[in-house]
């Protein structure tokens, strides 16, 4: 079968400074790779800032991000794009087709003449790269993730560049069934969007053999519940937070950071919870699997979501879920083994779910037996079926 050159284009994907940043794109990109059947660049396109101090936050993290790097075998360069914070939303998507279309240039000019612009995250991402294919004469493939669909498009001017992008691709992916609903509610032709899930790591996430060393390592006792997650506010950890504090024992692990840590953190000395919550702090994949399979329920109180990874990773370690019923929640959590779905979003209903679950828990190997689908040989195939068809099958667009 013919071997394709893809050039991908995400700000979502790994570096130094940022190791945890888009590694289910990362997972994604590898696979292809693997399969045999993909060469790929990748171009991770980040806001430039001028000035590299700790104290600039995120932004300094930015500009200490350098020009180009390797990860896997995989060549990546980090251009860079003006931004303009909170009004310039609407223009990110040209300032970073600009930067791109150079480094895509650069690309050629090296020797490396790519079949397919392979995007992911729909803005600005995949409005930059529609414009770059359209200036190269290249055909774009857009996979959309969550937020990019799920919020974005509230704004009026970057709703209709991601209509505009959508019409001008020559393949449309998204990680649920919910997301493509989406993109067809705003337009796009249903039988032209392909649901590719993302996989798992289902030899790294996987149950431990001795559960109650484990947890006697963590100093883990009596029901234990984990959430992972940026600590933003649409993940819902204050609603985990109360569900578990209302219910008469359990602990709460919470593994990740971001800009609500200090109020959740004030929220649990608040209600009094500091023997009963802990905050782990951003974990790696490996570190996770542990917690995963040390713990009895995995919550996950998003307002919206794409397809959270980390409840086919807490499946995968034998750990059922409670998830509210959004996004593709229910896509994945479709049997008793999986866990529960929870469909008012307050902090009674959370408990109610919990404690259901801790009473009745699903056999653990039936969780990991279940979890065994999401493989990312599946989703490598899926996206190749996605890549045969624009390339072989599509006119490139005018």
């Amino acid at each position: 079968m013919r071997k394709y050159k893809t050039l991908v284009i995400s700000n979502l994907y790994p570096s130094a400074e940022f190791p945890g940043r888009g590694v289910f794109t990362e997972h994604r990109i590898r696979n292809l790779v693997k399969s045999g059947r993909v060469e790929t660049r990748v171009l991770c396109p980040l806001p430039w800032f001028p000035l590299r101090g700790e104290r600039f936050g995120q932004y300094g993290a930015f500009a200490r991000v350098g020009g180009a790097g390797e990860r896997h075998g995989i060549a990546i360069n980090y251009p860079k794009y003006p931004v303009v914070p909170k009004v310039g939303t609407a223009l990110s998507g040209l300032f970073m087709a600009l930067s791109l279309f150079r480094a895509a240039r650069r690309q050629q000019r090296n020797g490396f003449e790519f079949d397919v612009i392979d995007a992911y995250y729909f803005y600005p991402d995949g409005v930059a790269a529609a414009l770059v294919g359209k200036w190269l004469r290249k055909p774009v493939v857009i996979t959309a993730y969550g937020s990019d669909l799920n919020i974005l498009p509230d704004h009026p001017l970057v709703r209709a560049q991601i209509r505009w992008a959508a019409a001008q691709a020559a393949g449309l992916t998204t990680v649920c069934g919910a997301l493509k609903d989406v993109l067809v509610d705003l337009g796009t032709p249903a039988d032209k969007v392909r649901v590719v899930l993302h996989g798992v790591d289902l030899a790294l996430f996987r149950p431990v053999e001795d559960r109650a060393t484990l947890r006697q390592r963590l100093g883990l006792s009596g029901p234990v519940c984990l959430s992972v997650g940026n600590l933003v506010e649409l993940k819902g950890h204050d609603l985990t937070i109360r569900a578990v504090g209302s219910m008469t024992e359990g602990v709460l692990l919470i593994a990740g950071d971001g800009p609500e840590a200090a109020s959740l953190k004030a929220l649990v000395e608040r209600e009094r919870l500091e023997d009963r919550v802990r905050f782990l702090g951003r974990l790696s994949q490996a570190e996770l699997v542990d917690y995963y399979c040390a713990a009895d329920a995995f919550v996950l109180s998003s307002s919206r979501e794409g397809i959270a990874n980390v409840i086919m990773e807490s499946m995968a370690c034998g750990t059922p879920v409670v998830a509210t019923a959004v996004g593709g929640a229910p896509e994945v959590i479709t049997v008793p083994e999986a866990g529960l779905l929870v469909d008012r979003r307050t902090p009674e209903a959370i408990a109610d779910a919990i404690g259901r679950l801790l009473a009745d828990p699903p056999d653990r190997a039936a969780t990991r037996r279940f979890a065994e689908q999401f493989t990312w040989e599946r989703t490598t195939a899926d996206h190749l079926a996605v890549l045969d068809g624009v390339i072989t099958g599509t006119d490139k667009p005018d």
